[in-house]
């Protein structure tokens, strides 16, 4: 049995110590936004594509790493961590998974994508059924990293 893997970037969205999730259509959990890394698409550019698309949000993506004068060669922004999960027995995701702060909370996602989003706060998350425990975890390490952010 073959497992095919795919690259997807994923990305913890955290506004005034809340952070947003979406209803996943065809799943049916509460997740962050992101998406599958498009060919030739570094992953922190698919990360800020699916925030766009998503949710239309303008965010700013957390950098841990200190930004080197590098002459002509780029330096990425590492993502907090990289995650394999199974999606199905056939099929697996390497995500990067990125957190970001938001501006505002106003959300104006794209058409043809999902309106049911909301913005949780540390206790709704600890408290949400319907959340892989990942998403949990992630989710109160980004509130409790970028709480005083914004």
């Amino acid at each position: 049995m073959e497992i095919t893997k795919h690259f997807t970037a994923t990305t913890i969205i955290v506004h005034k110590k809340k952070v947003l999730l979406h209803l996943h259509k065809k799943l049916g959990i509460w997740i962050p936004v992101g998406g599958h890394i498009d060919r030739d698409e570094l992953p922190q550019t698919t990360a800020l594509r699916e925030i766009k698309e998503e949710s239309g949000l303008d965010v700013t993506l957390y950098n841990p790493d200190k930004q080197i004068e590098m002459g002509d060669v780029v330096q990425l922004f590492r993502p907090m961590h990289i995650l394999l999960e199974n999606i199905n027995q056939f099929h697996q995701h390497i995500d990067f998974i990125y957190y970001a702060t938001a501006n505002s909370d106003k959300l104006s996602p794209q058409n043809g994508e999902t309106t049911n989003l909301k913005w949780f706060t540390a206790d709704e998350v600890k408290k949400l059924d319907g959340a892989p425990v990942n998403v949990k975890a992630l989710s109160l390490e980004a509130i409790e990293l970028l709480e005083t952010a914004n």
